[in-house]
């Protein structure tokens, strides 16, 4: 087996760049959440955080599946902004938009400072680096009691009404339609990056690195910028979490998280946008329901989901149901040809 071969970003589908015009599909995507609304009212909580969840993938999506930067602690972002929005809240500002905004600062410095350690490596110094920064920032997280909570977690978070009117309940009904209007404006801000030539120097990046240079683009100034942008919108989906969950704890910093969401892009397809969304949805109803059905081992069905989606061939999900449809597609044509 050649090194090439145990490459990772190589084993991943080549990532696909969205029209401007939307496409049908686009539109019953985006009309689901309010049917689902309707159809399930006593899960409006779960179905948040998997928004939430879609969020903090299409964040990694755009690191790994567009520039091929691969990370192993993209929680540190994801925790950073839910304790962030958690201690305005704690501490007499509980605003949320605002707090949503310094969530995403304050991850993107943090993504930025530590872009420079990431992008001079490879795959494996890509690893090591990020699940180092990763560890680091849990463990302080863990110690700072006075400031955190520690293993106990940050409680007494108390976010202000959506424009002074609707409050956050119990029920989830604000916090539903709030999760959903965030992560459809970070989408569209993700859609219009990554069809844009920054986007598409990105995936030449991802190609061949190598050869950027030749035709003037800056590799490490561009994949530094991505990776600031991806710990900011990481820092929104955090800040997000603790604004409709009133908590936050240790696990929002620690590695299982970050290993969900490789294995969540790995479910859906990575380099698709809506492969991260849809890994998400398929992750968080398999772990909610499995778990009911089976909480000892509930994590082998998961584990033998991934197995199954990977053998069937790379895209995950998404490359699945393109292969079926380009199958059938062809079938019909041919029976058309004769």
């Amino acid at each position: 087996m050649s090194l090439q071969s145990l490459s990772i970003v190589d084993r991943l589908p080549a990532p696909r760049v969205p029209n401007d015009r939307w496409h049908k599909l686009e539109y019953l995507f985006w009309i689901l959440p309010f049917v689902a609304y309707f159809l399930f009212p006593t899960n409006l909580v779960l179905i948040s955080q998997m928004m939430i969840l879609a969020l903090f993938a299409l964040s990694l999506d755009l690191i790994l599946g567009y520039a091929g930067i691969v990370s192993l602690g993209h929680a540190a972002f994801f925790g950073l902004g839910a304790y962030t929005s958690g201690l305005l809240s704690t501490h007499g500002w509980g605003e949320p938009f605002s707090a949503l905004l310094i969530a995403a600062v304050l991850a993107a410095i943090l993504g930025y400072i530590t872009s420079f350690l990431v992008v001079r490596g490879h795959e494996l110094t890509q690893l090591m680096v990020t699940l180092g920064i990763g560890l680091m920032l849990y463990e302080v997280a863990n110690k700072a009691t006075d400031f955190t909570g520690g293993a106990d977690g940050l409680w007494g978070i108390a976010t202000w009404p959506l424009f002074g009117i609707f409050e956050i309940d119990l029920y989830g009904k604000t916090g539903y339609f709030y999760s959903l209007a965030v992560l459809f404006i970070m989408f569209l801000f993700a859609r219009r990056l990554v069809s844009s030539t920054f986007g598409l120097s990105l995936i030449g990046i991802r190609e061949g690195a190598k050869r950027m240079p030749a035709i003037g683009a800056n590799v490490d100034k561009r994949l530094v910028a991505i990776y600031t942008i991806s710990a900011g919108m990481a820092g929104v989906a955090g800040a997000l979490l603790a604004q409709t969950t009133q908590f936050v704890g240790l696990d929002s910093l620690g590695f299982i998280r970050s290993a969900d969401l490789l294995i969540i892009l790995v479910l859906g397809g990575a380099g698709r946008l809506y492969g991260a969304m849809i890994g998400a949805v398929v992750f968080m109803f398999a772990h909610h329901y499995i778990s009911d059905i089976n909480p000892v081992y509930w994590q082998f069905w998961i584990g033998l989901l991934l197995v199954v989606i990977v053998m069937m061939g790379s895209g995950g999900i998404l490359g699945s149901v393109d292969r079926v449809l380009e199958r059938w597609r062809n079938r019909a044509a041919e029976k058309g040809a004769s």
